[in-house]
């Protein structure tokens, strides 16, 4: 006769698929919920204390840990030395678990989850049942979700449950486990706030690309199992997304979130070519447009409102590959549904684990490099008016710091060297990705000047320290009248002495956003 021990937190379908088992002669055992479960359906079973003659103890803590079910797990039958002793102690052999785990990745995803709700969820047994059955999978199949029920029937009946089929089922099962302790080790880790000697990577979902940065390189979208790419930005028209669209909505939507007013931002290459606050999103993406009406074509943009019909209107004039918003409005969604490639991305914030909690989360950025994996705390950090630090003799006016704080935002999100001017919460030039910061500051007033933007007045932020005066003297030059910069270099008093000969006032934030 068969064995089959079932234990399962997830009982969907558990009792047909029991029922099928006993009619193709199996023996039932089985653990407290899940055999009062069966019991209550007509299944007959045999409790895990009748087979190990020891009680469930410590709140169900312990339960399966024990000789008996391991030994039946683990024994091999083709090592005669391993049926001697199941035969000498009087063990039976299991040929089939069915498992799965507490629900701890479920579990500290509420809002109101405590540390002792989580611990109570780590399951302990489970885990080591499945790691007993995977490790011997020559002989036992092991199961971890219902939907692997209707293969196995389906094997069984065509007898053709062998080792191949086994190996399958046991390579899912390690995954199964490791991905479950990843999320316990990232959980325990976020608590603890610091870097450990180890770092696990919980992603899953693989969703295969048409290619990657380029035509003849592979790529593939793993979704994090906290909250997946896919949940927090849900595609609701359109081709499907590249790589290369992947990277652009991250990049726009790390940037659109630093605003709290109606914003719109334009992305092309992860780069923003124009930023613009206003009060509403029509107006926002106007101003946006007027920074580059060029780069934008077939970019990305992106507001942080109901998309309306006048915004979506505006947007229709120049191609556009995507567009996001947390919500369309009936009219904008038939009116946007009109092209057909045209990308329409519905983005919930809420979902997003650096803003879904109310506590603390240590969010982490990985980068590849050769031979290695650079891990880093994501730049989430934000201006805040009271840190900063006025240098100059002149006092920058309240609408001066708000533009300041606005450009230096827009500076985070671009490649460094960057180099941001703004005026009225409306970017008139952006300069990024330059080896030199001076050529950041001209590429920006350059193009400034191509659009036809009045710089006259403006506000300048810069992602690090001006190393020399030139770049201060440029701005100035240009029309600027106020600078924002973390400050720290070893000419701060240079840089300070040209902003007061040129009638410049001056702020240092003591941040430095370089963005690679």
């Amino acid at each position: 006769m068969k064995r089959a021990l079932i234990s399962v937190y997830d009982k969907t379908n558990v009792v047909e698929f029991a029922k099928e088992l006993v009619n193709k002669g199996f023996e039932i055992i089985s653990t407290s919920g899940t055999a009062k479960l069966l019991t209550q359906n007509g299944i007959e079973i045999k409790t895990i204390e009748e087979i190990t003659k020891s009680p469930e103890i410590l709140n169900g803590r312990v339960k399966t840990l024990h000789p008996i079910v391991f030994a039946g797990l683990l024994a091999d039958k083709e090592n005669k030395l391993h049926i001697e002793q199941m035969n000498k102690f009087n063990m039976e052999f299991i040929d089939l678990l069915v498992v799965n785990l507490y629900p701890f990745a479920e579990t500290i995803r509420k809002e109101d989850c405590t540390m002792d709700e989580a611990i109570e969820q780590i399951d302990i047994g489970g885990v080591s049942l499945i790691r007993a059955a995977a490790k011997n999978y020559k002989s036992v199949s092991v199961i971890i979700k219902p939907q692997q029920y209707k293969k196995y029937l389906s094997k069984l009946a065509e007898n053709t449950v062998d080792t191949d089929f086994n190996l399958c089922l046991a390579s899912k099962a390690f995954n199964y486990i490791s991905d479950y302790d990843n999320e316990i080790a990232n959980y325990f880790s976020r608590l603890h706030k610091e870097h450990s000697g180890l770092f696990s990577i919980p992603y899953s979902s693989s969703a295969e690309l048409r290619y990657g940065e380029n035509p003849h390189q592979k790529g593939t979208l793993l979704n994090t199992n906290e909250t997946g790419f896919d949940e927090i930005f849900d595609k609701i028209h359109g081709k499907d997304l590249s790589y290369i669209n992947i990277l652009d909505i991250d990049a726009s939507y790390n940037l659109i979130n630093e605003f709290d007013e109606p914003a719109c931002a334009i992305i092309k290459h992860t780069n923003p070519s124009g930023v613009a606050c206003d009060k509403n999103i029509k107006d926002a993406y106007i101003k946006a447009l007027a920074c580059d009406n060029v780069s934008r074509f077939g970019g990305i943009i992106i507001v942080n409102r109901e998309m309306d019909l006048e915004t979506a209107q505006e947007i229709d004039k120049i191609k556009t590959d995507i567009v996001l918003a947390p919500s369309y409005n009936a009219d904008a969604m038939e009116f946007l549904l009109k092209k057909k490639n045209r990308v329409l991305i519905k983005y919930n914030k809420s979902l997003d684990i650096r803003y879904k909690h109310e506590h603390d989360i240590n969010v982490k950025e990985l980068k590849s490099v050769t031979g290695g994996l650079l891990i880093q705390d994501s730049d989430d950090i934000v201006v805040d008016e009271k840190n900063l630090k006025v240098v100059t003799d002149k006092k920058p006016t309240e609408n001066e710091i708000r533009d300041l704080i606005f450009a230096m935002k827009v500076c985070k999100h671009t490649k460094s060297n960057s180099v941001v001017y703004a005026k009225n919460l409306q970017t008139v030039g952006i300069g990024g990705g330059q080896p030199s910061r001076i050529d950041s500051s001209r590429l920006a007033v350059e193009k400034a000047r191509r659009f036809g933007m009045d710089l006259e007045g403006c506000s300048v932020a810069s992602d690090a320290f001006f190393p020399f005066a030139d770049g201060v003297i440029e701005a100035a030059n240009a029309g600027a009248r106020s600078v924002i910069q973390p400050g720290g270099s070893m000419r701060d008093e240079e840089v300070i002495k040209a902003a007061n000969e040129n009638g410049m006032c001056m702020i240092f934030s003591g941040l430095r956003h370089f963005k690679h």
